[in-house]
């Protein structure tokens, strides 16, 4: 089977976000990428035929796998998980409202010995088209700014396990 970019990175995203419960096996990381494919097969089908809607086809199958990620840890009563989409309003990615999304994610992720925070779509909310010198630097500012904030409201006998898609 060949596979085309996109559908590799996927793959290695899935295998990233469930190596708890795959062990970093690809072929069951293969399966659930199959499966949140499946859901989305509509979309993958118009994807096809319209290569314009592949932006769209990633965000869905990102937030498919967001979605499925916290339904797992939600059975799992010892890890803790928040997921920030930057993307939910136009100022959200802004230093100021990022960092109140945040701080409350990390005081929901403090009791809990291990857990993960998912960043997504960051980059899409700083850099919507072209990627400026200006717009690059606000995003690795971004970055830097949440990787900071984590490291510092994070009790250092927590494994807290930062994810950006």
């Amino acid at each position: 089977m060949i596979r085309d970019r996109a559908d590799l990175r996927r793959l290695h995203f899935i295998n990233a976000l469930f190596a708890h419960a795959t062990g970093h096996d690809l072929y069951l990381a293969d399966q659930i990428k199959g499966a949140i494919t499946f859901s989305l097969a509509d979309l993958a089908t118009q994807t096809a035929e319209h290569p314009e809607f592949a932006a769209k086809f990633d965000a869905d199958f990102n937030a498919a796998a967001a979605h499925l990620l916290a339904k797992l840890f939600a059975h799992l009563p010892r890890r803790g998980f928040f997921h920030w989409d930057a993307a939910l309003t136009p100022a959200a990615a802004t230093p100021l409202f990022a960092r109140a999304e945040l701080m409350a994610g990390l005081r929901q992720l403090a009791p809990f010995h291990e857990s993960t925070l998912l960043v997504t779509n960051l980059r899409p909310a700083l850099i919507p088209r072209r990627a400026t010198p200006r717009r690059q630097r606000d995003y690795e500012d971004a970055l830097a700014f949440i990787r900071d904030l984590t490291a510092a409201r994070t009790a250092r006998s927590a494994n807290l396990q930062l994810l950006f898609l």
